[in-house]
């Protein structure tokens, strides 16, 4: 499945859901990698019900559970792709430290767009390599399911999210590293995320 226009707002609304319709089987579920991605929808509802209208309050309300439920520092070599190895050692971290803020402020400027929906965690995982995929359904408030995954990987921790089980954020992210990456390196991709996250933090919340 390719990424289209129609199915990007759905994407971008996976962390911008309301806490509500978890099965009973989903909350006694004792899989790590399953209490991973609990966790992850809890804080969002915990960033939902406080009321935190502006960006930055809500990146302080997510970003530490964020850090600890996301790999960052595995899913930045797949998200940038081969040229990921000619970085150097202080290249790769400098551009892992600023894809994990940029991530994490991507994400919480998602919540704006929260509107009531609505998600159910599935119990149980699937097995795929040495990771497991949990499965959730994001509902939207109009009553549109969409199939939202989450790979988790041995450290139970989540390392990309799948939309109708093959569309890979990870994977539209590369799309969009692609340019910076062949024009610049490692420098200029810094130079682009912290762009895009400085513009995130300027822009002016919708009344």
């Amino acid at each position: 499945m390719r990424l289209t226009r129609r199915s990007l707002p759905i994407l971008a609304l996976i962390a911008g859901f309301a806490f509500t319709g978890v099965p009973q089987g989903a909350r006694a579920e004792t899989d790590p990698a399953v209490a991973a991605v609990t966790k992850l929808y809890g804080k969002v509802e915990e960033a939902l019900k406080s009321g935190s209208s502006d960006l930055k309050s809500r990146i302080e309300v997510i970003g530490p559970t964020f850090k600890e439920v996301f790999d960052t520092a595995a899913m930045v070599p797949v998200a940038v792709g081969p040229k990921w190895k000619s970085f150097k050692p202080e290249q790769q971290n400098a551009v892992t430290q600023t894809f994990t803020t940029y991530f994490t402020t991507l994400y919480a400027n998602r919540l704006s767009q929260a509107a009531g929906g609505k998600f159910d965690i599935k119990p149980g995982t699937d097995a795929r390599g040495g990771n497991k995929v949990v499965h959730t359904k994001i509902t939207t408030k109009d009553g549109d399911d969409t199939d939202v995954d989450y790979v988790v990987n041995p450290s139970n921790k989540i390392q990309d999210v799948l939309l109708n089980g093959n569309v890979s954020e990870l994977a539209s992210m590369r799309a969009g590293f692609n340019d910076p990456v062949k024009k610049g390196g490692a420098d200029a991709l810094v130079k682009y995320l912290n762009e895009r996250t400085e513009g995130m933090l300027a822009a002016k919340p919708k009344p």
